[in-house]
């Protein structure tokens, strides 16, 4: 029987075929960003940034110490390892994340946040740091005379900050992590996007039960206040527990923290 088309036709479909399937495939495969995600002490995972990507996750924790000239990555000084530097675990996946991608970590996606929580003394640390992310400007977000350039991502440090050298700075690639009192000085978003509190010291509550009108309350009204200076708000110390986070989404707390990665990735997904 003659076949209904020529050979090399049938060889041409079932190519397009294959490269439509391997295309769609490609397309499924990619995570979808959950602006809301916050991976706390990313570094403790199996695979430091690698697992909260997969998730879809777009703030992502990291501290580090200065040692020896080194950003190692660790939580306590005495866990530093001189192969994990903040450059191999997180600055030079995230190019090339950038550069596979078309300029976003996300193929289309939001602006990825690296905190970097310093534990190190505050000035030495920055100079070091700072002298480290200009290798990486390509990507990352950058504040020159008080207007910010976004880029693919954003560097927020918290823990111990240099805050006066980085305000000093005509043009820097990093902002700071603020705290409450921030809500009273009220400086330049630019320099302080963000305001990160600990739940147990602002709230009594401890989340046994329904949680009281008042902290409710109390805690949409600190919303409304940090949004209204144009930054976005945060809290550590929280239960990783799905009620927690309802709570916390529904006073419209901008990034929910967790070391459960699947966890928080199931919760937040359409």
């Amino acid at each position: 029987m003659t076949p209904p088309f020529p050979q090399p036709v049938l060889t041409i479909v079932r190519c397009c075929s294959l490269l439509f399937a391997l295309i769609c495939f490609s397309q499924a495969a990619e995570p979808v960003p959950l602006p809301r995600s916050h991976a706390h002490n990313d570094y403790a995972h199996p695979r430091p940034l690698l697992d909260a990507l997969q998730q879809g996750f777009c703030s992502i924790e990291a501290d580090i110490y200065l040692i020896d000239g080194q950003l190692l990555v660790a939580h306590d000084l005495k866990d530093a390892q001189p192969a994990r530097t903040l450059q191999a675990l997180y600055l030079d996946p995230l190019r090339r994340q950038v550069l596979a991608h078309g300029g976003r970590v996300y193929p289309g996606g939001p602006v990825l946040t690296l905190l970097v929580d310093v534990k190190s003394e505050a000035v030495t640390t920055y100079a070091a740091l700072d002298r480290v992310l200009q290798g990486y400007r390509e990507i990352l977000t950058s504040y020159r005379d008080g207007k910010v350039e976004p880029g693919a991502v954003s560097i927020l440090i918290s823990g111990n900050r240099a805050r006066a050298e980085s305000a000093a700075q005509q043009l820097r690639y990093a902002a700071i992590d603020g705290r409450l009192e921030d809500l009273e000085a009220n400086p330049s978003p630019a320099l302080v996007p963000w305001i990160s509190a600990d739940w147990a010291t602002l709230f009594k509550w401890r989340w046994t039960g329904e949680m009281p009108a008042g902290i409710r309350i109390s805690l949409e009204q600190l919303t409304t206040r940090v949004h209204s200076q144009g930054r976005q708000l945060r809290f550590w110390n929280t239960p990783d527990r799905p009620e927690v986070w309802r709570e916390l989404q529904a006073a419209g707390v901008d990034w929910i923290g967790t070391d459960d990665l699947a966890g928080l990735a199931k919760f937040l997904r359409p």
